[in-house]
């Protein structure tokens, strides 16, 4: 199995080794938005060349609340038992603030949908990230109209 992005990291670069599940699911939370946001980038920018403006646009619809919420539902019945903790740990986890455009209900569940993002991360486990988010974006669209996600391997 080839070396996660990570594990290159990590034997680069100094990032100590923790376990996460003594993570709190807000910390969980704040490195998988960061993981989603690098993914959907790196979709959008494969789209080929456009202005930076479109970048963003066709970036923020995935990113918002709404969507996040839209993609855990898809991909809720495929969780392991691990997972479905993890998630529910970032869910209910009580967050200082909530997005301005989003419903309290919608925030939480992309809580959680980005907690279990960041321990997927952080225990190395990037193939299972690209099959749940897989399965998310084939039966999540986001509006019509949108581009069409390649979910192929």
């Amino acid at each position: 199995m080839e070396e996660s992005l990570k594990s290159y990291w990590r034997n680069h670069l100094p990032i100590s080794s923790a376990d996460p599940a003594a993570y709190s699911p807000l910390s969980l939370a704040y490195i998988g938005d960061a993981v989603f946001d690098v993914i959907v980038r790196t979709i959008v920018v494969s789209d080929g060349n456009m202005p930076v403006s479109r970048y963003h646009k066709r970036t923020t619809e995935y990113v918002k609340a709404e969507t996040q919420a839209k993609l855990m539902y898809a991909i809720e019945p495929e969780l392991t038992e691990e997972e479905r903790a993890v998630y529910k740990r970032g869910r209910n986890a009580k967050s200082a603030s909530v997005a301005r455009h989003a419903s309290v209900i919608d925030y939480r569940i992309a809580t959680g949908f980005e907690a279990l993002l960041g321990y997927l991360y952080l225990r190395d486990r990037d193939e299972r990230i690209a099959d749940l988010l897989s399965i998310a974006f084939r039966n999540a669209p986001v509006e019509e109209g949108e581009r069409e996600w390649k979910t192929e391997h």
